[in-house]
Order: C-alpha cells, then structure tokens, then sequence
C-alpha cells in the first residue's frame, strides 16, 4: 500500500506532531491538579522527560500515546500501520524499547512510575481513581 500523500504533505503533517502539552497529557495534567496534587513538567534531570514529576512524593507519570508507543491493549484503537514498514517499524520499536530503558533507569533511581495510555484519558473517572491509588500509595507508606 503506498502513501496517498506526496512527501511535502506527509512531512508537513509529521511535523503538526507534538511532543509535549498533548491533549491526553492535558487531560492528566487536570485530572492530578483537581485532585489537589502539585507537580513538575518534563523534567530534564530525569530518564526520558517524564511528563509529570511529583517529587515529594518521588513519583512520575508519564502520557503515552497509543500509537507511537504501541499501546498492545484489545480494546485501544490504536493499530500499527499498514505501509512504509520498513521505516514504522523499526521506528515504533525504538520508542518502546527507550520506553523500557527509561523507566527502568527511573525506578533505578528510587522513582515510582506510573504508565497512562492515551486510551485511558477517555474515562474520566477511572483515570482519577488510579491516579489517586498511584499518587496516595507513597504517603501511605511513608506514614507508617
């Protein structure tokens, strides 16, 4: 299958691609704020530039796109894709394993990571819910 869109149009459209300040990491970003919590953006003293840091509490969070980061879940919609796979693989590949690398370079550090799916800002509700079991389980041990 081949690209329906000339190469100007397709860099164009690569380019539109944000990195940071992305609608699902918008969506955590209110969910954590409302829920009282405080926090940092995109540290750079830290493996891969977790989206948010929560340092008191020496937890991070970060907001992976289902598709660029190849969310295997059945019922996410995202799918890998169906041409050029000699350039999306390899690519999508990396980004899961640096994915990897990072958290596991985090949690090496004395982190606590907590993974959110671009699928999973959807439900309000049961976000709120695991980002409140995530954030509150470090107070809850240090309290004792």
């Amino acid at each position: 299958m081949t690209d329906h869109l000339s190469s100007r149009e397709r860099s164009r459209n690569m380019a539109a691609i944000r990195g940071r300040n992305t609608s699902p990491e918008i969506a955590v970003r209110q969910l954590a704020y409302a829920l009282g919590y405080r926090f940092r953006l995109h540290r750079a003293d830290l493996p891969g530039r977790p989206d948010l840091v929560f340092s008191s509490k020496r937890a991070v969070i970060t907001v992976n796109g289902c598709f660029w980061h190849q969310h295997s879940s059945r019922t996410c919609k995202a799918r890998p894709p169906k041409s050029n796979l000699d350039y999306w693989l390899p690519k999508l590949k990396r980004n899961v394993e640096r994915d990897v690398a990072n958290r596991r370079r985090l949690r090496k550090l004395g982190w606590r990571v907590m993974v959110v799916w671009e699928c999973q800002t959807l439900d309000k509700r049961k976000l709120a819910e695991r980002l409140s079991r995530f954030l509150q389980s470090e107070a809850t041990r240090r309290s004792r």
